[in-house]
């Protein structure tokens, strides 16, 4: 007796691409609040900067002190959380897997750029480096997500840190530090939020029998 062939009808096939693709339109789906909270504190912590300058409340970089401060409870709840999941016994999607070593890269460059500042690049070189490399972070997730607002914006975050690199103005370059985050972060941050709240709140009505 002939073993019934295993291969499978076109409409299958398209079938299981198509629930393929939805699976990963799934796990892909960023609510931008990383973005927006990273965001706000940039930008935050480089106007506060250029205001502190003029009128010379504390040290220069008092603003960036305060904001290495709160990362690193931030990195240390994060990391105290990552713990306290993996006992949990929680599947890892690939995406997920794949952004973890992204962000342990960009934390290394981060971290080679700020003691490249110190060692003497200097903070005006090392702020067109540092908004360099939100461009390409925020390309890289861009295209991962497949959100066009966030490939756009690498470019418009690539443009600002350009002319950061010809400036020699500390103020004006904490200007365009604060337009980079903006333009990188904080709009396609919004945006990304808008667009997961619509796509939860259509899932939520299709539950429902809306």
């Amino acid at each position: 007796m002939k073993d019934e062939p295993n291969e499978l009808s076109q409409e299958e096939s398209l079938l299981i691409i198509q629930q393929m693709i939805n699976t990963a339109k799934h796990e892909q789906k960023d609510d931008g609040r990383g973005w927006i909270v990273w965001g706000w504190m940039l930008f935050s912590a480089s106007i506060l900067t250029v205001i502190n300058m003029e009128y010379k409340w504390f040290q220069p970089f008092f603003f960036w002190n305060l904001f290495g401060g709160f990362t690193f409870i931030m990195l240390g709840w994060d990391l105290i959380k990552g713990i306290f999941m993996k006992s949990k016994a929680r599947v890892k999607t690939y995406t997920k897997s794949l952004f973890d070593k992204l962000n342990a890269g960009f934390f290394i460059c981060l971290l080679f750029i700020i003691f490249a500042i110190n060692l003497g690049v200097g903070p005006v070189k090392g702020f067109a480096l540092l908004i360099a490399l939100y461009g390409f972070w925020v390309l890289i997730y861009g295209t991962a997500l497949d959100f066009k607002p966030s490939i756009i914006a690498s470019f418009i975050t690539w443009a600002f840190g350009f002319v950061a690199l010809w400036q020699t103005d500390f103020k004006v370059v904490m200007l365009l530090h604060a337009g980079a985050v903006l333009s990188g972060y904080i709009i396609p941050g919004h945006m990304a939020n808008r667009e997961f709240k619509k796509l939860r709140g259509r899932k939520l009505n299709q539950s429902v029998g809306v």
